[in-house]
Protein backbone atom coordinates (compact mmCIF):
# COMPACT_ATOMS: atom_id res chain seq x y z
CA UNK A 1 0.00 0.00 0.00
CA UNK A 2 1.48 3.44 -1.08
CA UNK A 3 1.37 5.59 2.38
CA UNK A 4 3.37 8.47 2.65
CA UNK A 5 5.31 7.64 5.74
CA UNK A 6 4.42 8.97 9.19
CA UNK A 7 7.05 11.42 10.88
CA UNK A 8 9.06 9.58 13.33
CA UNK A 9 6.95 10.61 16.31
CA UNK A 10 3.65 10.84 15.11
CA UNK A 11 0.70 11.58 17.79
CA UNK A 12 -3.01 12.04 17.62
CA UNK A 13 -4.88 14.94 18.95
CA UNK A 14 -5.93 13.14 21.81
CA UNK A 15 -2.13 12.62 23.21
CA UNK A 16 0.96 10.70 23.51
CA UNK A 17 0.48 7.06 23.31
CA UNK A 18 2.98 5.78 25.23
CA UNK A 19 3.36 3.16 27.90
CA UNK A 20 3.71 6.26 30.48
CA UNK A 21 0.65 8.40 29.26
CA UNK A 22 -1.44 4.90 29.16
CA UNK A 23 -0.39 3.26 32.65
CA UNK A 24 -0.63 6.60 34.54
CA UNK A 25 -4.08 6.81 33.45
CA UNK A 26 -4.68 3.36 34.18
CA UNK A 27 -5.60 3.49 37.56
CA UNK A 28 -7.56 6.78 37.38
CA UNK A 29 -9.52 4.74 35.11
CA UNK A 30 -10.15 1.23 36.46
CA UNK A 31 -12.76 2.95 39.13
CA UNK A 32 -15.05 4.21 36.40
CA UNK A 33 -14.50 1.16 33.79
CA UNK A 34 -18.26 0.21 32.34
CA UNK A 35 -18.51 -3.64 32.80
CA UNK A 36 -21.48 -4.42 32.61
CA UNK A 37 -22.09 -5.73 28.75
CA UNK A 38 -19.50 -8.59 29.56
CA UNK A 39 -19.98 -9.34 25.57
CA UNK A 40 -18.20 -6.05 24.68
CA UNK A 41 -14.49 -5.52 23.73
CA UNK A 42 -14.29 -3.71 26.75
CA UNK A 43 -15.37 -5.93 29.06
CA UNK A 44 -13.60 -8.80 27.73
CA UNK A 45 -10.66 -6.74 28.36
CA UNK A 46 -10.90 -6.13 31.60
CA UNK A 47 -12.56 -9.45 32.97
CA UNK A 48 -11.96 -11.87 30.61
CA UNK A 49 -15.25 -12.24 28.90
CA UNK A 50 -15.02 -14.16 25.49
CA UNK A 51 -15.86 -12.16 22.64
CA UNK A 52 -16.91 -13.39 18.83
CA UNK A 53 -13.74 -14.77 16.95
CA UNK A 54 -15.73 -13.59 13.88
CA UNK A 55 -16.25 -10.87 14.68
CA UNK A 56 -12.95 -7.91 13.88
CA UNK A 57 -12.69 -5.55 16.64
CA UNK A 58 -11.84 -1.60 15.97
CA UNK A 59 -11.47 1.29 18.83
CA UNK A 60 -10.86 4.89 18.48
CA UNK A 61 -11.17 8.26 19.71
CA UNK A 62 -13.29 10.16 16.78
CA UNK A 63 -15.70 12.59 17.77
CA UNK A 64 -17.34 15.01 16.09
CA UNK A 65 -17.60 15.13 12.57
CA UNK A 66 -14.27 12.70 12.34
CA UNK A 67 -16.90 10.18 14.20
CA UNK A 68 -19.25 10.74 11.48
CA UNK A 69 -17.06 10.39 8.87
CA UNK A 70 -15.53 7.08 10.49
CA UNK A 71 -18.92 5.72 11.07
CA UNK A 72 -19.13 5.58 7.44
CA UNK A 73 -15.99 4.38 6.75
CA UNK A 74 -16.95 1.61 8.91
CA UNK A 75 -19.91 0.70 7.20
CA UNK A 76 -18.62 0.87 3.78
CA UNK A 77 -15.94 -1.67 5.49
CA UNK A 78 -18.95 -3.94 6.86
CA UNK A 79 -20.87 -3.77 3.43
CA UNK A 80 -17.69 -5.63 2.21
CA UNK A 81 -17.54 -8.23 4.83
CA UNK A 82 -21.33 -9.79 5.80
CA UNK A 83 -23.00 -6.93 7.76
CA UNK A 84 -22.73 -5.28 11.02
CA UNK A 85 -21.68 -8.37 12.48
CA UNK A 86 -18.74 -8.32 10.85
CA UNK A 87 -16.78 -5.48 12.72
CA UNK A 88 -17.44 -4.26 16.61
CA UNK A 89 -16.45 -0.49 16.47
CA UNK A 90 -16.02 1.47 20.04
CA UNK A 91 -16.13 5.47 20.12
CA UNK A 92 -14.45 6.54 23.64
CA UNK A 93 -13.96 9.71 25.48
CA UNK A 94 -10.58 11.60 24.08
CA UNK A 95 -7.51 11.55 25.59
CA UNK A 96 -6.79 9.57 28.93
CA UNK A 97 -9.93 7.94 29.49
CA UNK A 98 -9.01 5.98 25.68
CA UNK A 99 -5.85 4.92 26.66
CA UNK A 100 -6.41 3.99 30.03
CA UNK A 101 -9.13 1.67 28.53
CA UNK A 102 -6.64 0.49 25.74
CA UNK A 103 -3.90 -0.45 28.61
CA UNK A 104 -6.32 -2.13 30.72
CA UNK A 105 -7.79 -3.99 28.16
CA UNK A 106 -4.00 -5.35 27.01
CA UNK A 107 -2.90 -6.00 30.34
CA UNK A 108 -6.16 -8.43 30.50
CA UNK A 109 -4.66 -10.01 27.36
CA UNK A 110 -7.97 -8.78 25.03
CA UNK A 111 -6.99 -5.96 23.53
CA UNK A 112 -8.87 -4.74 20.48
CA UNK A 113 -7.66 -5.88 16.99
CA UNK A 114 -7.29 -2.46 15.92
CA UNK A 115 -6.79 0.59 17.36
CA UNK A 116 -5.84 4.22 17.18
CA UNK A 117 -1.90 5.59 17.95
CA UNK A 118 1.30 3.42 18.81
CA UNK A 119 4.20 3.31 20.66
CA UNK A 120 5.92 -0.34 21.44
CA UNK A 121 9.72 -0.67 22.58
CA UNK A 122 10.67 2.97 21.82
CA UNK A 123 9.67 2.68 18.12
CA UNK A 124 6.61 4.11 16.12
CA UNK A 125 4.96 1.10 14.83
CA UNK A 126 1.98 2.15 12.36
CA UNK A 127 0.14 2.57 9.63
CA UNK A 128 -0.98 6.72 9.30
CA UNK A 129 -4.36 7.75 8.29
CA UNK A 130 -3.41 11.15 7.66
CA UNK A 131 -1.87 14.05 8.10
CA UNK A 132 -3.77 16.79 10.12
CA UNK A 133 -1.53 20.60 9.92
CA UNK A 134 -2.58 23.92 11.49
CA UNK A 135 -3.82 25.91 8.53
CA UNK A 136 -4.67 29.09 7.52
CA UNK A 137 -8.41 29.74 7.32
CA UNK A 138 -9.86 33.19 6.17
CA UNK A 139 -12.69 34.68 5.46
CA UNK A 140 -13.60 35.89 1.59
CA UNK A 141 -15.55 38.89 2.15
CA UNK A 142 -13.22 40.98 4.51
CA UNK A 143 -9.62 39.68 2.46
CA UNK A 144 -11.72 40.94 -0.49
CA UNK A 145 -12.85 43.91 1.18
CA UNK A 146 -8.60 44.37 1.97
CA UNK A 147 -7.27 43.91 -1.54
CA UNK A 148 -6.12 40.23 -1.06
CA UNK A 149 -8.44 38.38 -3.14
CA UNK A 150 -6.80 37.77 -6.69
CA UNK A 151 -8.32 37.96 -10.13
CA UNK A 152 -9.26 34.46 -9.72
CA UNK A 153 -10.76 34.61 -6.56
CA UNK A 154 -7.93 33.50 -4.66
CA UNK A 155 -6.46 34.38 -1.49
CA UNK A 156 -3.11 35.97 -2.77
CA UNK A 157 0.32 35.47 -2.02
CA UNK A 158 0.93 35.84 1.50
CA UNK A 159 3.99 34.72 1.87
CA UNK A 160 7.24 36.50 3.70
CA UNK A 161 7.12 38.56 7.40
CA UNK A 162 7.28 42.00 5.44
CA UNK A 163 3.96 40.96 3.21
CA UNK A 164 2.19 39.09 5.58
CA UNK A 165 2.11 41.72 8.17
CA UNK A 166 0.59 44.33 5.52
CA UNK A 167 -2.26 42.02 4.79
CA UNK A 168 -2.36 42.04 8.68
CA UNK A 169 -2.87 45.79 8.88
CA UNK A 170 -5.04 45.65 5.21
CA UNK A 171 -7.49 43.46 7.30
CA UNK A 172 -7.56 45.09 10.42
CA UNK A 173 -8.69 48.52 8.82
CA UNK A 174 -11.64 46.50 7.17
CA UNK A 175 -12.76 44.84 10.46
CA UNK A 176 -11.74 47.66 13.13
CA UNK A 177 -10.28 45.50 15.23
CA UNK A 178 -8.18 41.84 14.58
CA UNK A 179 -7.26 40.74 11.87
CA UNK A 180 -5.91 37.13 13.12
CA UNK A 181 -7.54 35.00 15.92
CA UNK A 182 -5.48 32.56 17.52
CA UNK A 183 -7.44 31.02 20.52
CA UNK A 184 -4.71 31.13 23.64
CA UNK A 185 -6.61 31.53 27.17
CA UNK A 186 -6.66 29.19 29.30
CA UNK A 187 -6.91 26.14 29.32
CA UNK A 188 -6.17 26.39 25.43
CA UNK A 189 -2.58 25.55 25.52
CA UNK A 190 -2.43 23.47 22.15
CA UNK A 191 -3.19 26.21 20.06
CA UNK A 192 -0.65 28.77 21.10
CA UNK A 193 2.12 25.85 20.92
CA UNK A 194 1.06 24.96 17.23
CA UNK A 195 1.62 28.47 16.37
CA UNK A 196 4.48 29.07 18.01
CA UNK A 197 5.93 25.55 16.85
CA UNK A 198 4.74 26.19 13.17
CA UNK A 199 6.81 29.49 13.49
CA UNK A 200 9.57 28.64 15.04
CA UNK A 201 10.21 25.82 12.88
CA UNK A 202 10.57 27.95 9.60
CA UNK A 203 13.82 29.71 10.98
CA UNK A 204 16.70 28.27 9.90
CA UNK A 205 18.64 27.17 12.77
CA UNK A 206 15.81 26.15 14.70
CA UNK A 207 16.70 23.12 17.31
CA UNK A 208 14.59 21.17 18.53
CA UNK A 209 12.99 22.30 21.88
CA UNK A 210 13.83 19.42 23.83
CA UNK A 211 15.83 16.17 22.93
CA UNK A 212 17.55 12.90 23.96
CA UNK A 213 14.24 11.87 24.50
CA UNK A 214 12.92 14.72 26.94
CA UNK A 215 16.18 14.84 28.59
CA UNK A 216 17.17 17.98 27.36
CA UNK A 217 16.17 21.32 26.82
CA UNK A 218 18.06 22.52 23.37
CA UNK A 219 15.91 25.24 22.18
CA UNK A 220 17.01 28.06 20.24
CA UNK A 221 16.43 31.16 22.18
CA UNK A 222 17.09 33.38 19.76
CA UNK A 223 14.37 31.59 17.49
CA UNK A 224 12.30 31.41 20.28
CA UNK A 225 12.52 35.61 21.24
CA UNK A 226 12.07 35.76 17.39
CA UNK A 227 8.57 34.44 17.50
CA UNK A 228 7.11 35.68 20.81
CA UNK A 229 8.41 39.05 20.19
CA UNK A 230 6.48 39.08 16.85
CA UNK A 231 3.73 37.79 18.38
CA UNK A 232 4.18 40.63 20.85
CA UNK A 233 4.05 42.96 18.25
CA UNK A 234 1.30 41.91 16.12
CA UNK A 235 -0.87 42.15 19.74
CA UNK A 236 0.43 45.75 20.41
CA UNK A 237 -0.48 46.69 16.14
CA UNK A 238 -3.94 45.08 17.21
CA UNK A 239 -3.51 42.77 14.61
CA UNK A 240 -4.22 39.61 16.41
CA UNK A 241 -6.49 38.98 19.53
CA UNK A 242 -4.68 39.39 23.24
CA UNK A 243 -7.48 36.42 24.36
CA UNK A 244 -10.07 34.82 23.12
CA UNK A 245 -11.34 30.95 23.74
CA UNK A 246 -11.17 28.51 20.80
CA UNK A 247 -14.96 28.82 20.08
CA UNK A 248 -14.51 32.58 20.04
CA UNK A 249 -11.59 32.75 18.09
CA UNK A 250 -13.48 31.52 15.20
CA UNK A 251 -16.55 32.32 15.30
CA UNK A 252 -15.07 35.95 15.02
CA UNK A 253 -13.55 35.01 11.96
CA UNK A 254 -17.05 33.65 10.47
CA UNK A 255 -18.76 36.60 11.29
CA UNK A 256 -16.44 38.68 9.56
CA UNK A 257 -14.60 40.24 12.98
CA UNK A 258 -11.32 39.32 11.71
CA UNK A 259 -9.92 38.09 7.97
CA UNK A 260 -7.91 35.14 9.72
CA UNK A 261 -8.07 32.00 11.60
CA UNK A 262 -4.92 29.52 12.31
CA UNK A 263 -6.18 26.14 14.08
CA UNK A 264 -6.37 22.36 12.97
CA UNK A 265 -7.89 21.75 9.55
CA UNK A 266 -10.65 19.93 10.85
CA UNK A 267 -12.41 22.52 12.37
CA UNK A 268 -13.50 22.92 8.24
CA UNK A 269 -16.36 21.24 9.60
CA UNK A 270 -17.46 24.05 11.72
CA UNK A 271 -16.85 26.30 8.98
CA UNK A 272 -18.86 24.53 6.37
CA UNK A 273 -22.12 24.42 9.05
CA UNK A 274 -22.24 28.33 9.38
CA UNK A 275 -24.78 29.54 6.59
CA UNK A 276 -23.65 32.09 4.30
CA UNK A 277 -19.63 31.68 5.06
CA UNK A 278 -17.96 31.83 2.36
CA UNK A 279 -14.01 31.05 3.26
CA UNK A 280 -11.05 29.33 2.12
CA UNK A 281 -8.01 27.40 3.57
CA UNK A 282 -4.18 27.82 2.64
CA UNK A 283 -1.00 26.65 4.26
CA UNK A 284 0.16 28.85 7.16
CA UNK A 285 2.55 31.38 4.95
CA UNK A 286 6.23 31.32 4.94
CA UNK A 287 7.33 34.47 6.99
CA UNK A 288 10.83 32.91 7.89
CA UNK A 289 13.32 30.76 6.05
CA UNK A 290 11.58 27.83 4.66
CA UNK A 291 8.19 26.47 4.48
CA UNK A 292 7.05 24.62 7.86
CA UNK A 293 3.91 24.14 9.81
CA UNK A 294 3.02 21.87 13.49
CA UNK A 295 0.74 19.20 12.59
CA UNK A 296 -0.30 15.59 13.82
CA UNK A 297 -1.12 12.21 12.25
CA UNK A 298 -4.15 9.50 12.93
CA UNK A 299 -2.34 6.39 12.76
CA UNK A 300 -3.83 2.82 13.10
CA UNK A 301 -1.96 0.07 15.03
CA UNK A 302 -2.46 -3.62 15.77
CA UNK A 303 -2.33 -3.97 19.81
CA UNK A 304 -0.11 -7.02 20.91
CA UNK A 305 -2.17 -9.75 21.09
CA UNK A 306 -2.52 -13.60 20.46
CA UNK A 307 -3.20 -13.73 16.53
CA UNK A 308 -3.23 -16.22 13.86
CA UNK A 309 -1.76 -15.94 10.65
CA UNK A 310 -5.69 -15.73 9.54
CA UNK A 311 -6.89 -13.73 11.97
CA UNK A 312 -3.92 -11.07 10.98
CA UNK A 313 -4.06 -11.00 7.64
CA UNK A 314 -8.12 -10.13 8.07
CA UNK A 315 -6.90 -7.72 10.72
CA UNK A 316 -4.57 -6.24 8.01
CA UNK A 317 -7.08 -5.98 5.45
CA UNK A 318 -9.06 -4.22 7.65
CA UNK A 319 -6.65 -1.43 7.71
CA UNK A 320 -6.17 -1.45 4.30
CA UNK A 321 -10.03 -1.21 3.65
CA UNK A 322 -10.63 1.87 5.72
CA UNK A 323 -7.07 3.37 3.88
CA UNK A 324 -9.13 2.57 0.53
CA UNK A 325 -11.86 5.04 2.08
CA UNK A 326 -9.43 7.75 2.73
CA UNK A 327 -11.57 10.58 0.53
CA UNK A 328 -14.14 10.34 2.78
CA UNK A 329 -11.80 10.70 5.55
CA UNK A 330 -10.30 13.73 3.45
CA UNK A 331 -14.00 15.78 3.58
CA UNK A 332 -13.18 16.57 7.08
CA UNK A 333 -10.40 18.25 6.47
CA UNK A 334 -7.35 15.58 7.08
CA UNK A 335 -4.84 15.16 4.33
CA UNK A 336 -4.75 11.39 3.01
CA UNK A 337 -1.45 9.74 3.87
CA UNK A 338 -2.78 7.28 1.08
CA UNK A 339 -1.46 7.92 -2.18
CA UNK A 340 -3.39 6.34 -4.55
CA UNK A 341 -6.26 8.91 -2.76
CA UNK A 342 -3.78 12.27 -2.56
CA UNK A 343 -3.12 11.48 -6.32
CA UNK A 344 -6.39 11.01 -7.05
CA UNK A 345 -8.57 13.24 -9.31
CA UNK A 346 -11.28 13.51 -6.92
CA UNK A 347 -8.92 14.90 -4.06
CA UNK A 348 -7.55 17.08 -5.94
CA UNK A 349 -11.19 18.71 -6.94
CA UNK A 350 -11.99 18.39 -3.30
CA UNK A 351 -12.05 22.10 -2.40
CA UNK A 352 -10.92 23.85 -0.04
CA UNK A 353 -9.48 20.36 1.61
CA UNK A 354 -6.93 20.05 -1.56
CA UNK A 355 -5.62 23.90 -1.51
CA UNK A 356 -3.65 22.56 1.76
CA UNK A 357 -2.34 19.83 1.00
CA UNK A 358 1.54 21.17 0.60
CA UNK A 359 1.88 21.41 3.97
CA UNK A 360 1.60 17.96 5.06
CA UNK A 361 5.19 18.01 2.85
CA UNK A 362 6.14 20.60 5.47
CA UNK A 363 4.56 19.29 8.54
CA UNK A 364 7.15 19.65 11.75
CA UNK A 365 5.79 16.93 14.86
CA UNK A 366 6.57 17.26 18.45
CA UNK A 367 9.78 16.34 19.69
CA UNK A 368 10.05 12.57 20.70
CA UNK A 369 9.75 12.79 24.62
CA UNK A 370 7.74 10.57 26.84
CA UNK A 371 5.85 13.24 28.42
CA UNK A 372 5.26 15.35 24.91
CA UNK A 373 3.01 15.09 22.29
CA UNK A 374 -0.84 16.37 21.95
CA UNK A 375 -2.58 17.45 24.89
CA UNK A 376 0.57 16.38 27.00
CA UNK A 377 2.54 17.68 30.18
CA UNK A 378 4.56 19.30 27.94
CA UNK A 379 2.17 20.69 25.72
CA UNK A 380 0.45 21.91 28.45
CA UNK A 381 3.33 23.75 30.28
CA UNK A 382 4.88 25.36 27.24
CA UNK A 383 1.12 26.61 25.39
CA UNK A 384 0.30 28.04 28.80
CA UNK A 385 2.95 30.11 28.89
CA UNK A 386 3.33 31.21 25.18
CA UNK A 387 -0.44 31.82 25.77
CA UNK A 388 0.62 34.63 28.68
CA UNK A 389 2.99 35.83 26.16
CA UNK A 390 0.50 36.48 23.94
CA UNK A 391 -1.79 38.23 26.17
CA UNK A 392 0.77 40.47 27.44
CA UNK A 393 0.83 39.05 30.65
CA UNK A 394 3.91 38.05 30.34
CA UNK A 395 7.44 39.07 28.56
CA UNK A 396 9.09 36.54 26.16
CA UNK A 397 11.97 36.06 29.32
CA UNK A 398 9.72 35.96 31.46
CA UNK A 399 7.71 32.56 30.05
CA UNK A 400 11.24 30.99 28.90
CA UNK A 401 12.02 31.23 32.27
CA UNK A 402 9.06 29.42 33.95
CA UNK A 403 9.44 27.15 30.88
CA UNK A 404 12.38 26.42 31.89
CA UNK A 405 11.43 26.15 36.11
CA UNK A 406 7.90 24.09 35.14
CA UNK A 407 9.99 21.24 32.90
CA UNK A 408 13.27 20.65 34.80
CA UNK A 409 11.25 18.11 36.89
CA UNK A 410 10.50 16.11 33.61
CA UNK A 411 13.96 16.46 32.45
CA UNK A 412 15.75 15.26 35.23
CA UNK A 413 13.49 12.48 35.55
CA UNK A 414 14.93 9.13 33.17
CA UNK A 415 12.47 7.84 31.38
CA UNK A 416 10.26 5.18 31.98
CA UNK A 417 9.63 3.44 29.25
Amino acid sequence: MPIRPAVPTPQSRGGAFTRRTLLAGAAAGAAVLPLAACSSPLAAGVAGAPLNPETLVFWNLFGGGDGVRMQTMEDGYAKQHGGSSSLQATTFAWGNPYYSKVTLATVGNKPPDVAIAQKTDGKNICIPLDTHPFVLFYNVDVCQKAGLIDGDGKLKDLNGLENFEAALAAVAKVTGGTALNVANVVPETATPWRFFWTMYNQIEGATPFISDGGAELTVNEDAYAKVTEMTQKWVEEGWLNKALDYATAQSLMFDGKAGFFMQGEWEISTAQSIKGLEFGMVPIPQLFDKPATQADSHTFILPKKDRTPEQRKAHMLFIKQMLEQSLTWAEGGHVPAYMPTFDSTQYKDLTPQSNYASAAESAVFDDPAWYGGSGSTFEGIVGAQLALVQQGSSSPAQALSAIKGQLATYLNTPSPL
